[in-house]
């Protein structure tokens, strides 16, 4: 698991909150009318209490004075004009199982790539952390086909040693000529989400295909990784016949290469360290194919709520995604929903499931992570105490922004937050410092 630096403020005592101030309570365990047995386990605990509208936890009964100090400096942080009017917000203390500050928190907005959060802990509970991907290539009436298995981190290289095993085969077999076809039929034909339009595509997002080479965002990822492995052919002296074309591989075909990827925690570590939108996309249909679901928008996101609320006990009031990646402007989910679901991450008996997600998440001031000093983040003068000490998702669109992480106290305690703000007309770096300044105030180094 990753460690990073703790927080500045010394715990005195271990908060227990009683009354209005307790957040959730137990659940029993609920059956899951899914193919896969992953989802089948103990609920964790269900939301209630604390979620009223509001800027401050609604008791301070039992409260150190230091989380008494951060509410109000929240209370005060949290009315930024950078941030605009329209802006939510929770700090839960994992430790206690209590709420300490909820400004707006049941309030869903627009998460941006919050989403991925939801995603992740999807497809590590239905496929495991160390589920492979693979790729294939097959031979059959006088065709190699290259068949895509969902792998969306797929090299050249990876390639070229799934050519230079199919050069040998040929060879062996007398051949010097033959032609090139790919099977992207894991997936259906490509489709937007909904809330999303077609200037998404290639940039943003590509369209959604079983297989890619070397995450190139072009409109058709399958053709291009088979331009790529017949380019690959060809240099080893193979006659590539005609164009490269679409081909289901029969039964029949005669298996000749395969690579696996990496696991899929590292996967999930990569995704959320760049926040890459494609691996998210392509996670959520194999998540659904692993729950025996369509690997579709709407067969993923199916399998999101379902694993979130009934493996998870994480309550879904509100709750509503149409993506893996939170492109999609219709998404919308609650600041305490996302905290709730990174609040797992501080469970021991989550941490083989889901202990990349913690591993993934950008810690402030990472260089190659969206947390890092190329894109400006923990560098002024309020949040730059927070290097090292912070751990968190981004979250950026048009009209949204949000950061929802995890931080230790000196004592090693666990506080997690999620802040999300939608409207702000603000530059985007500006709300973004803002938005580092409340995380460094959940640190307490900015006291």
């Amino acid at each position: 698991m990753n460690a990073f630096v703790p927080g500045g403020r010394r715990r005195h005592r271990k908060v227990r909150q009683g009354g209005s101030g307790v957040r959730r309570a137990v659940v029993l365990a609920i059956a899951v009318p899914m193919a896969s047995a992953a989802l089948a386990g103990p609920s964790a605990f269900a939301a209630s209490g604390n979620s009223a509208t509001g800027t401050a936890a609604d008791t301070t009964e039992g409260v150190d004075a230091d989380d008494q100090q951060m509410a109000a400096n929240l209370d005060t942080r949290v009315l930024d004009q950078r941030l605009g009017s329209d802006v939510s917000g929770v700090v839960l203390d994992a430790d206690s199982d209590s709420t300490l500050w909820d400004h707006n928190g049941s309030t869903a907005l627009m998460p941006a790539s919050n989403v991925k959060l939801a995603t992740s802990t999807a497809a590590l509970t239905v496929l495991g952390p160390e589920h492979r991907f693979t790729t294939k290539v097959v031979y059959g009436d006088g065709t190699l086909t290259l068949v895509g298995g969902g792998d969306r981190t797929l090299t050249s290289a990876d390639l070229a040693e799934l050519a230079q095993t199919a050069v040998a085969g040929l060879q062996k077999a007398g051949l010097t000529s033959v032609k090139i076809a790919v099977d992207d039929s894991l997936f259906p034909e490509p489709t937007l989400a909904d809330g999303w339009n077609e200037g998404y595509y290639p940039d943003s997002v590509a369209p959604v295909r079983a297989l890619v080479v070397d995450g190139r965002g072009v409109q058709d990822t399958s053709i291009d990784a088979g331009q790529t492995f017949a380019e690959l052919l060809a240099e080893n002296g193979i006659t590539v016949d005609g164009d490269v074309t679409r081909r289901t591989a029969a039964r029949t075909d005669v298996p000749v290469a395969r690579h696996k990827s990496a696991p899929l925690g590292d996967i999930v570590k990569k995704m959320l360290k760049t926040s890459d939108n494609n691996i998210a996309e392509t996670l959520l249909r194999m998540t659904a194919l692993g729950a025996g679901r369509p690997a579709t928008f709407e067969g993923g996101t199916e399998v999101v709520r379902q694993v979130l609320s009934h493996r998870y006990g994480v309550p879904l009031d509100h709750f509503e995604i149409h993506d893996g990646s939170g492109l999609s402007r219709a998404d919308r989910i609650p600041a305490a929903t996302l905290a709730q679901i990174l609040e797992l991450l501080t469970e021991p008996r989550y941490a083989h499931t889901l202990g990349a997600i913690l591993d993934g998440l950008p810690v402030a001031g990472e260089a190659g992570s969206t947390l890092g000093p190329e894109w400006g983040r923990f560098d002024d003068p309020n949040s730059q105490c927070a290097v090292g000490k912070v751990q968190a998702k981004t979250g950026t669109l048009t009209g949204a922004i949000a950061l929802s992480g995890l931080t230790r106290t000196d004592d090693g305690e666990w506080r997690v937050f999620s802040f999300i703000e939608n409207g702000s007309t603000a530059a985007p770096n500006d709300i973004k410092d803002a938005m580092d300044g409340l995380a460094a105030t959940v640190n307490g180094c900015w006291a």
